[in-house]
């Protein structure tokens, strides 16, 4: 048996929150591997919103999604992440259950347009409200570039100060692997 990688970790666990029906957020869309992941568990009356602010992001969503024939689950938004609680609509809002932020940059995009600290906590902490008793925010952080360090910095003082009675937080990272691998934080609210 092995151990998951934080990726594969955070979509099993994404598969166990998420049910036929419910919502789903993409906060960061990138190559859409992630809202692909979301639409399959949402199911066919479930929908996911997923978010970007690179019109090339969300092209490489929308194709992959159709080559699967999920778009029509999906509303691919051309907004920054922090924007993701006002574009819920309330009849979506009742059913949200997950989220996911994968933060960075574009694979094989800029790597000068990344997720930035301010905004990625703005969101969470947004999402946080809205989110239902019981669902997941699951957040990957690369720590290997500059505004990556700050994001995994930032984001351990803001999940540690948190009220453990309202949101546990777990912090899932392989601690001995070489070229700062990624770590996943997971927000369960209660």
């Amino acid at each position: 048996m092995t151990i998951p990688d934080v990726l594969a970790f955070a979509k099993e666990w994404m598969g166990r929150v998420l049910e036929n029906g419910d919502t789903a957020i993409d906060a960061t869309a990138g190559t859409g591997r992630d809202t692909l992941h979301l639409a399959h568990c949402v199911g066919s009356s479930g929908h996911v919103f997923s978010f970007d602010i690179q019109t090339e992001a969300l092209e490489q969503t929308k194709q992959r999604l159709e080559q699967h024939q999920l778009h029509e689950r999906t509303t691919l938004i051309n907004k920054g992440h922090e924007n993701a609680a006002a574009q819920i609509p309330s009849e979506h809002r009742e059913k949200l259950k997950a989220a996911v932020f994968n933060l960075g940059y574009l694979p094989g995009g800029d790597k000068t347009i990344t997720t930035r600290t301010e905004t990625t906590i703005q969101a969470i902490s947004q999402l946080l409200d809205i989110i239902k008793s019981g669902g997941l925010l699951f957040v990957v952080v690369y720590p290997g570039h500059p505004e990556g360090r700050m994001e995994k910095d930032k984001l351990e003082e803001y999940a540690a100060a948190l009220p453990q009675r309202d949101i546990q937080v777990l912090r899932y990272e392989f601690m001995n692997q070489v070229n700062q691998p990624p770590y996943l934080f997971i927000f369960d609210k209660r």
